[in-house]
């Protein structure tokens, strides 16, 4: 699934965001915080880690698919953790610079350590109510993308 909306960045640059997560309610509020922020450009959106993985390698139904500028990664998928998917990217030499946010209902120790030893760019734990959802998509659309410089495409 894809979602878009309207461009409002300084620089008029679009940004693809991937979004991995197999809850359908966790996508709707996230895609709805979105919507209400309306900076977002495209978001495409994978339930499994087999479909994070392709698309980041452009491979299977997803070979047209536009390398995404960043990852929003939860670490309890249904065919496999969310940190095998870390990890891979990471180890990846054409994509590992590309920006992964772990956001996830975990707040146990040892899966923010293991998050951040396998590169992770931030550890976000999923918010309660859609106002929280809401504070915490402008967050990431302030810093990660209007802040935070990006590497290019072309790389």
């Amino acid at each position: 699934m894809t979602v878009s909306a309207c461009a409002n960045r300084r620089d008029g640059r679009a940004f693809d965001i991937l979004l991995v997560e197999p809850d359908s309610e966790s996508v709707s509020r996230f895609t709805e915080s979105l919507e209400a922020a309306a900076n977002a450009n495209t978001v495409t959106i994978v339930p499994t880690s087999a479909d994070a993985l392709d698309f980041v390698n452009q491979r299977g139904d997803y070979t047209e698919a536009p390398r995404p500028d960043l990852v929003l990664l939860d670490l309890h998928l249904p065919d496999a953790s969310g940190t095998e998917v870390l990890a891979e990217i990471k180890n990846h030499p054409q994509i590992r610079q590309v920006p992964i946010l772990v956001l996830t209902s975990s707040d146990a120790p040892e899966d923010i350590n293991q998050s951040y030893e396998l590169h992770a760019n931030a550890y976000l734990q999923k918010p309660a109510s859609p106002d929280e959802s809401d504070q915490l998509v402008q967050a990431i659309e302030d810093f990660w993308l209007n802040y935070a410089r990006l590497p290019p495409k072309e790389q």
